[in-house]
């Protein structure tokens, strides 16, 4: 079997790019949902303005997928994505389980941490396919997305660590 440098755009790694996407899709479209959920829970405000301004940088990755989907010539149709359904519904019982508890901030930051590590896994994933595939235009958004993920992790990070794990000691 012969291989070349640029794959065809009717390869499997193409097909398996495109549901990878559409299935990212879903998920921040659904995160769109749950975002301002989340800041209104938080009692922390530094944790309610990271989620709020997230918020934004989410609804531009919304755009910046259906820009890839645009780009690669096909339609900006979401597929279900059961991960991202089963990380929502987890934050949701966090939420529930934690509202009357001092921990309710390092819950939710729990459960954000833990969408923001998923997207941050799958987007560098899609970029990988996407590299291989040269498609740059798509390689460098999925890129500008990973560096926001990972700055809200970041953020999220430094929140817990300067004060909201403390305050759940109470």
């Amino acid at each position: 079997m012969k291989t070349t440098d640029q794959p065809k755009a009717d390869t499997e790694l193409h097909e398996l790019l495109v549901d990878q996407l559409r299935d990212i899709l879903w998920a921040e479209k659904h995160l769109v949902k749950a975002l301002p959920k989340m800041a209104k829970a938080a009692s922390d405000k530094k944790l309610s303005d990271a989620f709020t301004s997230h918020l934004a940088e989410t609804k531009n990755h919304v755009v910046r997928v259906e820009t890839v989907l645009k780009g690669l010539g096909l339609s900006t149709r979401a597929k279900k994505c059961p991960a991202m359904e089963g990380l929502l519904k987890e934050a949701d019982e966090l939420a529930e389980e934690y509202a009357d508890s001092s921990a309710l901030d390092a819950a939710l930051i729990t459960a954000a941490q833990k969408v923001e590590h998923y997207e941050i896994a799958s987007y560098g994933t899609m970029r990988a396919f996407a590299q291989r595939l040269g498609y740059a235009d798509a390689v460098k958004l999925l890129t500008q997305t990973i560096d926001e993920e990972g700055k809200a992790d970041q953020a999220l990070t430094k929140i817990a660590t300067g004060g909201v794990n403390q305050m759940a000691l109470a």
